[in-house]
């Protein structure tokens, strides 16, 4: 490969173009930054060859190179994994300790700025701060705080304290859209993937029937376009994580039909043939009935873009984890989700968890892309997680990481996904299993993942 230079403008053969920061934003990308970035790391060990600096940053720039496919968009987490492996693989490992520092510092400022501002995927840093306070309160704020009410046989209080705080969650949610109840015709549930969505979807509509709120939900997987409509990549993976993979114009279509009482043949997707075909039935608003959408792309303008504004309830839900693990460091949000749905998926939809874990980087992408912009707008930010949730998916998946990591360790392409697999198996590693899945609640949200519960999906 052609060296590149590093000036603010990219050699025109290089594939990177942009970079997506973490308020979601896509901005031209600048090697430079990466040297500037290697380089005050290596000041803060008394380095200050700058030439060296600029030598790793081709090599992190090469190795990009090889990774993405043209005109590919990477997160800037991604980019940082990797100034990490190769500062480690070179050798530099003081540097690289210097510069995760300098990553961990710079997340403590974001997450000490003020309150109107958004922090970690623009999730209200308030919201953030309450629900590390509740952890700390039932000590489960830490992996060894967490092994310590397992092995002390305290973890079935802190099971039907999750779950109670949930509930609450759902009640405070409700009470808020019924405030808009004359004017309120659609609610919005939306959030990444494996967040909780249609779980929470239908815990709202129970509470809506308990107020004598009559209700009818939409369910956006059904709007799939047939995946065959969509690229491959060389894994021959498909990229169904975008807006753009759900048919938006029918959508709206319909949305608008429904509101206008007219009745709409809603399609049916097939997940197992990744076909869409036939109709699921034929549906129909009544004067009194609200619509309920649980969507990835919920906040999307486009996608209710002919709803007028007062009739729109928008809510979301992420799995804010807060729970740092045995170095110091919280569990990342995305973890836990990819956990979550490696297994429903497996279980679901015949899914292999090696494939749930490639594929990652879309999810990830689409996120900080096409989700995180729009959380701003939402009514109501909700926690779909559940501090004792961690303990349950090692049971379930800490066996299959040496497989996983074994599959992408020499793949130059799967990089990401080779540093992500080691990550949370060492986190796995690190929790103590937990003891009894029949104490889990029936209607637990978490059902929705691992099975056994009274909802179907």
């Amino acid at each position: 490969m052609e060296q590149l230079s590093l000036f603010p403008t990219i050699h025109k053969s290089f594939k990177i173009k942009e970079i997506i920061k973490r308020n979601g934003q896509s901005v031209l990308f600048n090697p430079e930054k990466i040297t500037d970035a290697i380089y005050k790391a290596a000041v803060q060990v008394e380095g200050k060859d700058r030439e060296r600096a600029e030598f790793l940053t081709r090599k992190i720039l090469a190795l990009m190179h090889q990774i993405y496919p043209q005109d590919a968009i990477p997160i800037v987490e991604e980019v940082q994994d990797l100034v990490e492996k190769v500062l480690i693989e070179n050798g530099h490992t003081k540097t690289a300790k210097a510069f995760i520092l300098y990553r961990a510092d710079r997340k403590r400022i974001r997450e000490h700025k003020e309150q109107t501002l958004a922090v970690e995927d623009n999730v209200p840093y308030k919201l953030i701060w309450k629900i590390y306070s509740w952890n700390v309160d039932h000590h489960c704020h830490t992996i060894e705080t967490l092994n310590h009410q397992i092995k002390s046989g305290h973890w079935k209080k802190i099971v039907l304290e999750s779950e109670k705080e949930y509930q609450s969650q759902i009640r405070k949610t409700t009470d808020s859209l019924l405030k808009r109840i004359k004017d309120l015709r659609l609610f919005i549930v939306a959030g990444p993937s494996s967040s909780g969505k249609t779980t929470t979807t239908l815990k709202i509509g129970e509470a809506l029937q308990e107020k004598g709120i009559e209700f009818i939900t939409l369910n956006m997987d059904h709007y799939f376009k047939d995946l065959e409509k969509h690229p491959v990549d060389v894994y021959g993976d498909y990229d169904f994580e975008g807006p753009e993979a759900l048919d938006l114009n029918l959508i709206s279509e319909q949305l608008e039909d429904l509101l206008k009482g007219k009745s709409v043949k809603i399609p049916f997707f097939n997940f197992k043939t990744g076909k869409r075909c036939g109709t699921l039935k034929n549906l129909s608003l009544k004067k009194n009935q609200i619509i309920l959408i649980d969507s990835l792309h919920g906040l999307h303008p486009q996608l209710t873009h002919a709803i007028p504004k007062e009739q729109k309830y928008k809510f979301y839900i992420e799995a804010i984890t807060q729970m740092k693990d045995t170095e110091g460091n919280f569990v990342r949000w995305t973890d836990l989700r990819m956990l979550r749905r490696m297994i429903r998926d497996n279980h679901q939809r015949n899914y292999e968890y090696v494939k749930t874990v490639g594929h990652w980087h879309y999810v990830r992408r689409s996120e900080k892309k096409y989700i995180v912009p729009y959380i701003k707008s939402a009514d109501t930010v909700f926690n779909g997680s559940l501090p004792y949730e961690l303990s349950v998916h090692k049971l379930f998946l800490e066996k299959e990481f040496p497989r996983i990591i074994s599959k992408f360790e020499k793949d130059p392409r799967k990089v990401d996904a080779f540093i992500r697999a080691k990550r949370v198996y060492q986190l796995l590693q690190s929790l103590e299993p937990f003891p009894d899945l029949d104490f889990i609640p029936r209607n637990s949200h978490l059902r929705e993942f691992i099975g056994g519960g009274i909802y179907a999906y």
